[in-house]
Parts: structure tokens; C-alpha cells; sequence
């Protein structure tokens, strides 16, 4: 077992490494298609759907990830054997009453890829949210281009000023951040930032380690103005209600709908209950 100080370091490390490479495949892809010409195209397209309005609508609103792979879980069930088309695995999210769906574009780690979010995004109404590590601006005109209206930023990766650059960035493009944090400092930097919508993820960056407290321990010190994500660990309804019952708007599930061959029916049985009347709600 890792001492704290070599857990940090060995998070570090990985972050370092993935950002990196993130980084190199930005370059390549701006090779093909320049900063300015992505830029252009970011702003002709159609307007961005109403992320807000559907993480406010009553109950714990409920955010299913399409991800082909896991570097914990492994290839999921709609992919792992004969393959569904991405748009059919959508639809059946939208059919089980999600709220927003969230797409796995990280290509380095998961396999994803910006198409498979376009194809989502025109199968269905619901807003569609980038999942990805975001860290240069090329990337946030790139994600609007394919049809994000909700993009991730993860605090712990960014410093300050690029956090504050980046979100400014989206927002001027007519997207929501989701800010992703980890530890009540992050969170504080996040609301420094101007951060609207925080997202507390309990897998460690290295996705190696999931801390399901993480949501209970940091969201309480929100302020209420704020839209509060819990993402990571929610596999049940019991889970789902747990979290809404901390403060949760919205949770993000992954393994607990991509891993059932039913994705109708998995979807269905989360966002049931966060539409319960006994389930926590803003509203």
C-alpha cells in the first residue's frame, strides 16, 4: 500500500503523463485543422441545448456516460460483443428518462472519440456532455464543433489562471462547465474561478481508487447557488438517493447503466428514483 506522499506522487505522475499526451494529440490535430479555422466554425454552429435547465428540473436528475472502455472495468456491455451503434445506445438512454447524456470522448484511455459524441448528440434532444481531459482552448472550440453544450474541467489539473481562461472560454461559446474536483480545496479554487456548476468525482485521476465519500465530505460546503454533480460510485438507487440526500442535483453514472446488457432499463431504474417523492430535491 502507497503512503499518502507516494499516492500524490504517483497521481502526479500519471496526470503528467496523460496531459502530455493529450497535448501531442492536439497538435497533430490541429495540424490538419488550424486554432483559427476550429474557432470559426465553433461559433457558426447551432445554439447550445439548456444544460441548466435540465440539472434544475425537480428531483436528482440523472447523467448516464456512454464509454466504450474502462481502464478499471474493461470494454463495457453495449460494445464488448457485437457492437451497437452509438446512436441506438443513446436513444435507449433517452428512452429510460436521463436528464443530460454525457459521452466519453478521451481517446488515449477510454477509447472514445468526438464522433461518437456528434452521432449521440443528433440521435436524441437531451444536452449532450463532452467527457474528456480538457486543457488547451483548440480542445473547448473542437468540442462545440461536435456538439458539447456541457464540458468538463478537471481543477486538480489546471492552474489557476488557465482554470479561470478556459471557463471564460466555454461560456463565451454558449457551453456549461462542469468542474470537476476532488478535495474541498479544489472545490474553493473552482468557486475562485467562477465556477457555477462542480462536479465532485470520487475516482482518483489515476482511476485507480474510488472514494464513494467524497460527494457527503465536500458538497455540504457548497454554496446553494451552485449546481452540485456527484460523479463516480453511484450504481444503485440507494446510492443515487444518498447523494441527493447531500445536496446532489444530479449524479453521473457510468458502470451502472454501460454495464447492463438493458440500458433502457437501467437508465429507468435510476432516474425513477431520483424522481421518487421521498428522493432529496432543490425544488
Amino acid at each position: 500500500m502507497r503512503s499518502g506522499r507516494e499516492t500524490v506522487m504517483h497521481t502526479a505522475k500519471v496526470a503528467n503523463g496523460v496531459v502530455a499526451a493529450v497535448l501531442r494529440d492536439v497538435e497533430k490535430r490541429e495540424a490538419v485543422i488550424p486554432f483559427q479555422d476550429i474557432k470559426a466554425r465553433s461559433r457558426e454552429m447551432e445554439p447550445t441545448r439548456d444544460v441548466r435547465a435540465a440539472l434544475l428540473r425537480h428531483g436528482c436528475g440523472v447523467i448516464v456516460e456512454i464509454k466504450r472502455n474502462s481502464p478499471v472495468f474493461g470494454p463495457t456491455a453495449p460494445f464488448a460483443q457485437s457492437e451497437t451503434p452509438v446512436e441506438d445506445v443513446a436513444r435507449a438512454i433517452e428512452a429510460g428518462g436521463a436528464h443530460l447524456i454525457a459521452c466519453q470522448t478521451e481517446r488515449l484511455r477510454f477509447d472514445g472519440s468526438l464522433t461518437d459524441m456528434a452521432k449521440a448528440r443528433d440521435a436524441v434532444e437531451l444536452p449532450m456532455v463532452c467527457r474528456d481531459v480538457i486543457v488547451d482552448p483548440y480542445q473547448i472550440h473542437e468540442a462545440r464543433c461536435f456538439g458539447a453544450d456541457m464540458i468538463p474541467l478537471q481543477v486538480g489539473i489546471l492552474d489557476q489562471n488557465r482554470l479561470e481562461a478556459l471557463i471564460d472560454r466555454a461560456e463565451s461559446l454558449g457551453m456549461v462547465v462542469m468542474a470537476e474536483v476532488r478535495t474541498g480545496e479544489e472545490a474553493d479554487r473552482a468557486l475562485d474561478a467562477g465556477a457555477t456548476v462542480i462536479a465532485v468525482n470520487s475516482w482518483t485521476f489515476d482511476t485507480n481508487s474510488l472514494n464513494p465519500a467524497a460527494f457527503a465530505e465536500i458538497a455540504p460546503g457548497l454554496p446553494s447557488a451552485v449546481i452540485k454533480i456527484s460523479l463516480g460510485g453511484v450504481r444503485t438507487a440507494r446510492d443515487l438517493i444518498d447523494a441527493a440526500s447531500s445536496g446532489a442535483d444530479a449524479v453521473l453514472a457510468a458502470e451502472a447503466v454501460m454495464s447492463s446488457e438493458d440500458v433502457t432499463a437501467a437508465t429507468r431504474r435510476l432516474a425513477a428514483a431520483g424522481q421518487h417523492p421521498a428522493c432529496p430535491s432543490r425544488s
